[in-house]
């Protein structure tokens, strides 16, 4: 499967990404980081579940509009192994835990609010991944 350089897809995309972000900074006074609304869904520390469920149902069924209207934009295929992924996404969550959020919660509020913590946190991430995908590709031989 091969994938084509869309800046125009990439650029709108973003903008809704940050009109979502805003919105909810501004309507309710919440960040938009996807690890703190997913711990405070299960475990809500002042009782506002809802909010925190409906924007959590708001990504599958974003995805899910877009695969409806266009799905030659939302194809994909995972070449991955089941364990990979598993441990991919264990390591990613002790990854928010240990840098107290997530990539659009640092990434993409904290810089945006002007925050030293998340451009640093947002620094590590990339950092952490590019090195990640370094080892894996040149070091370790693989592919995926």
């Amino acid at each position: 499967m091969e994938t084509a350089f869309t800046p125009g897809w990439g650029l709108f995309g973003g903008l809704l990404i940050g009109l979502a972000s805003a919105l909810l900074l501004l309507a309710i006074g919440r960040i938009a980081g996807i690890s703190g609304i997913v711990a405070g869904s299960l475990f809500p520390p002042d009782g506002m579940r809802g909010w925190r469920l409906a924007f959590l149902a708001g990504l599958p069924l974003g995805a899910g509009l877009v695969a409806w209207i266009a799905p030659e934009r939302a194809a994909f295929e995972i070449t991955s192994s089941a364990g990979r992924l598993i441990l991919g996404g264990l390591l990613v969550g002790f990854g928010t835990q240990l840098g107290s959020g997530c990539t659009s919660g640092h990434g993409v509020c904290g810089i945006a609010r002007g925050s030293r913590r998340s451009l640093l946190a947002t620094a590590a991430f990339m950092l952490a991944g590019a090195a990640t995908v370094f080892v894996v590709r040149h070091v370790l031989g693989g592919t995926q």
